[in-house]
């Protein structure tokens, strides 16, 4: 014979309890696996096989050949965004670039601090690079390498369609990394 279970008061409310909060657990989980979706889907889609880079090589990673290194880019960049903004298709863009390319040797000599400056279009080894969550893997691509003096500092290196630009080297400081479901879980509790 089966012998009846006492159910307490306790049992019956805790039961209750959890069945209450369930939907909220769910709810919650959803959004997280959401949220990573968009993230992988929007982070950074893969770059096309024919993209141009451009790439500046410093003379050395002297605090002053840096300085000099940034300084062109500074200079160069706006002109090379415009560039790509006046250009309708990739076969114009070329024309464009390639018509930028007196002027870029001319603003790099002027600020190079007497060094050479050395301006070439050829495929080159572009290394790995991380974008959001999406890594750029080391692979040859069509590239401007403008090469101030020996070229043997730290690089600074774009992707000019579609627009990426890295420095060789990580910043200094990062922003702390908070996810807004997170943030907004952390609200509800508190």
């Amino acid at each position: 014979m089966l012998t009846d279970y006492q159910i307490s008061e306790t049992t019956i409310q805790t039961k209750t309890r959890y069945e209450r909060i369930a939907p909220y657990i769910e709810f919650i989980l959803l959004l997280i696996i959401l949220q990573s979706a968009l993230i992988f889907m929007t982070s950074g889609a893969a770059e096309d096989e024919d993209v141009i880079r451009f790439r500046l090589l410093a003379h050395s990673n002297a605090h002053v050949d840096q300085q000099v290194k940034l300084a062109i880019q500074a200079e160069i960049e706006p002109l090379i965004q415009n560039a790509v903004a006046t250009s309708q298709s990739v076969s114009e863009l070329e024309t464009n670039l390639a018509a930028l390319e007196k002027t870029i040797i001319k603003v790099a000599s002027a600020l190079s601090n007497e060094n050479s400056i050395k301006l070439e279009r050829k495929e080159t080894l572009f290394p790995p690079k991380r974008s959001g969550f999406f890594i750029h893997p080391q692979s040859m691509h069509d590239a401007y390498i403008l090469t101030i003096g020996s070229g043997r500092g730290d690089n600074w290196w774009c992707s000019i369609f579609p627009k990426i630009c890295f420095p060789d080297t990580a910043p200094k400081e990062e922003e702390e990394v908070t996810f807004f479901i997170w943030e907004w879980i952390k609200g509800i509790f508190s």
